[in-house]
């Protein structure tokens, strides 16, 4: 798509003709809890309704600048949400506000709206804020008829603005709305509670001491759940699922197994809700005083309190910010007097809209289970997803006691291939631990495929991954080497150490791997056994999966180096700065990391581009530096062209730019690949390797006949990844024809219906394909999707 096109196609021009002609303004409003990425959802908004071509105003300090009306609503235009992506918090203000909730005052704020043209509200907060608006919505023509009884409208008035369209996006960190997977702030707060943690965790083995860390949620556990998932936490306090009788004895047991195993520390998480099984609260200080009591340990309480609703957005929250901004007003600009005020969310990487009341009902629903201590009932209500999350952390945190755990006789192989990815331990980590719940011995292999041919191979126990988790990189060392060359030598090793399964956890070498593996069993029966891949790789390029382990990280450590490049611009002024980002072929980190971070442009192999885009996209820059943002974002993915090399584009723009702006260019290279991984990498890396595990189980009590193990059929030798919403298990030769292996990309890729988002919300004038707008779905009926499909993220 050519980034500079003046024109639309004539059926998005149409459409958008339809929605910009009604001289209906959206009013913009954060309300509730501030949480991080608020500030790109009004952005988004903001820019989106320029687009279309429909006035936006910013509605300050919440419901009660709708309340007070005057300079709190304020239209708003393309400079205002400049800057503003990388911040967190909302820079329109939030406010609790008693007036709205009184008659009066809504008729108050209804008669402010119709004073600047606003009949589309969108609404970013919690079920508090978004419930608001629903009765506002419902009261909106009798507030009218009232306020025309009162002589300040008159019927034309009313008549024009005669219905009021709501739509509202979740901005809690607390991630506590039904019918959505994710809400706005709640990967910027995990973010935030694993900084700490990590910290933490080098202090309290220094001392062997005990941690008990308390976080937000007052009614819901996703926070402590998942960043217990993400740290290996011993212990985690959740309100939905709470201890039963004698917890006090089985922790305490626990956590001296622990110490005894050498283990020099103790992390329990408890969320600010905690209760017990009789409704009762669990507090932090009552979780030391035990320790200390029952085991005399050198405990420390930390609240991590207001810690984790600040700081810079992640680039999770802000990419899906921007896409829940774009769609909230879409779903404004489409809906008629019928369509019930909704939500716009994401379900896996979709685009989705859902009732907002139904959301509303089914998270009311599931307070009332756990008041009524029906507590499997509000594990279940909050959805598979939090379900998943609490199944995979038992399985993973409590080992089962000697004896318990009846012996397999299967070995089953791990092994990483390729570049490292952070997550990657996590992944391992995961593995280990789910095959010897299982009964399974688990063997290692160090360097890949290379160590494979060498016989670098040994037991791997539940106590040698401890502490895993967190760590980045590969610590079971990895390599590119591929095993078609050295079939032979693998062979005599799988048969030597008897081994049954293999997991592989790389990225493309990885799937090549496990293709020249399965072709091998022509010639081999050896590797006539369960095979299966799950990818990591910081370049998301393997086929038959929308997300990588590693990628998110990566992802952030770009956002958060592009952050800094801008903010080094804002003394310097009009400086346009061209990074170059790494992915092989592949464009997703260029230009994920370009909507993250407000790129101007991103350059990537799968859209082509010619001279002349470059000098548009100059000619483009020129123009925003006679603006008040006088700074430039060019990112380039690095094999996006043999001849626009990196050096061609910077000394392109120095000379076309002369006198305008100046350049500076900046290689990232392998910090990309570095650091500790994100919480959502080890989130992701946990879950799809314990199902992976669970594969591997199944398929041998399948292929396990008369003392022998023989697996030769295409669904033995299979890729796991995440495709659309849910886990899916696909076998590799089936995906050969889906890959571009000359370039070693998919042929199809999800991401690239989001380039032209980029570009919107960069004032290029670009047509948007309308077609994947999310479309309104109900909560039951997802939930109902969801329970069948056990392999739900």
């Amino acid at each position: 798509m050519d980034s500079s096109c003046e024109d639309v196609s004539q059926t998005d021009k149409k459409f958008l003709e339809n929605l910009s002609g009604s001289g209906k303004a959206i009013g913009v409003l954060t309300s509730g809890g501030d949480a991080q990425g608020m500030n790109a959802a009004v952005r988004a908004v903001v820019r989106m309704g320029i687009y279309v071509g429909t006035k936006v105003y910013f509605i300050h300090e919440g419901y009660q600048g709708m309340v007070d009306g005057g300079k709190h609503i304020v239209e708003a235009n393309w400079q205002d949400v400049s800057s503003i992506l990388q911040v967190g918090g909302t820079v329109i203000g939030s406010a609790r506000c008693q007036d709205f909730r009184t008659r009066e005052g809504r008729k108050q704020a209804a008669h402010n709206l119709t004073k600047h043209g606003i009949s589309n509200l969108c609404v970013i907060g919690g079920d508090g804020s978004l419930t608001g608006a629903n009765l506002f919505r419902e009261e909106w023509k009798g507030l009218l008829q009232e306020l025309i009884e009162e002589g300040k409208i008159d019927e034309a008035t009313a008549h024009k603005y005669s219905h009021l369209n709501i739509v509202g996006m979740v901005g809690s960190i607390d991630n506590d709305f039904c019918g959505t997977d994710m809400t706005i702030g709640t990967d910027s707060a995990l973010h935030r509670i694993i900084e700490v943690v990590d910290a933490i965790m080098t202090t309290a083995q220094s001392h062997q001491r005990t941690f008990v860390l308390e976080v937000m949620g007052r009614h819901c556990g996703y926070l402590a759940l998942v960043s217990a998932l993400a740290c290996g936490a011993d212990w985690v306090f959740i309100p939905e699922s709470p201890p039963g009788d004698g917890w006090e004895d089985q922790m305490c047991q626990k956590l001296s197994e622990n110490r005894a195993r050498k283990k020099r520390l103790n992390i329990i998480i408890i969320s600010e809700g905690a209760i017990d099984c009789y409704n009762k609260p669990i507090t932090s200080d009552m979780i030391k005083d035990l320790v200390v009591k029952r085991l005399g340990f050198d405990t420390r309480v930390t609240i991590l309190g207001h810690v984790q609703r600040g700081g810079t957005p992640s680039a999770f929250d802000r990419i899906l910010a921007s896409r829940m901004g774009v769609e909230a007003v879409l779903a404004l600009l489409e809906a008629s007097p019928e369509t019930p005020a909704c939500v716009v969310s994401l379900s896996g990487n979709q685009a989705i809209r859902v009732p907002l009341m139904e959301c509303v009902q089914m998270t009311q629903e599931v307070q009332k289970a756990m008041d009524e201590r029906k507590f499997a009932e509000a594990v279940k209500l909050r959805g598979r997803s939090f379900e998943n999350n609490l199944n995979t952390y038992k399985s993973l945190a409590h080992k089962k006691p000697e004896g318990e755990q009846l012996p397999s006789n299967f070995n089953v192989a791990v092994l990483n291939v390729g570049a490292p990815a952070a997550g990657m331990n996590a992944a391992v980590r995961s593995a280990v631990r789910t095959g010897i719940s299982q009964g399974h011995k688990m063997l290692a292999v160090t360097d890949g495929f290379d160590g494979f041919i060498k016989g670098q191979i040994k037991e791997i126990k539940w106590g040698d991954v401890g502490g895993w988790i967190g760590q980045g990189g590969s610590l079971l060392g990895t390599k590119r080497t591929l095993p078609a060359k050295n079939a032979e030598a693998i062979a005599e090793q799988i048969r030597s150490h008897n081994i049954s399964a293999i997991l592989l956890i790389g990225g493309f070498e990885a799937y090549l791997g496990l293709l020249e593996l399965s072709a091998a069993r022509a010639k081999f029966d050896e590797f006539c056994i369960p095979m299966v891949m799950v990818p990591a790789t910081v370049s998301n390029n393997v086929p038959g999966s929308d997300f990588s382990i590693g990628a998110d990280t990566a992802l952030n450590a770009i956002t958060d180096t592009c952050d800094r490049i801008k903010q080094s611009a804002s003394g310097t002024k009009r400086r346009v700065f061209i990074i170059e980002t790494m992915g092989g072929y592949c464009g997703y980190l260029a230009s994920m990391s370009g909507l993250s971070a407000g790129a101007d442009v991103a350059y990537i192999y799968e859209e082509k581009f010619d001279i002349r885009e470059l000098q548009s996209n100059v000619e483009h820059l020129t123009g925003k530096m006679k603006t008040s943002v006088q700074r430039g974002l060019v990112l380039r993915n690095e094999n996006c062209s043999e001849n626009y090399t990196t050096d061609f584009i910077y000394q392109l723009y120095s000379e076309e730019g002369k006198g305008v702006f100046d350049c500076r260019k900046n290689v990232l290279g392998h910090m990309q690949q570095g650091g500790s991984p994100s919480p959502f990498d080890r989130n992701f890396g946990t879950k799809i390797s314990a199902k992976a595990m669970q594969w591997i189980t199944k398929k041998l009590s399948e292929t396990y006949r008369q003392g022998r193990v023989f697996a030769n059929s295409l669904d033995t030798a299979c890729l796991l990844g995440m495709c659309r919403r849910t886990l899916v298990f696909q076998p590799v030769a089936e995906l050969k024809s889906e890959t571009d292996f000359l370039h070693r990309i998919p042929k199809e890729q999800w991401w690239l219906k989001l380039r032209p988002l980029m570009k919107i919300l960069a004032k290029y004038k670009i047509s948007y394909d309308v077609s994947d707008a999310g479309q309104m779905e109900h909560v039951d009926r997802r939930l109902t999707q969801d329970s069948q499909n056990s392999v739900a993220i």
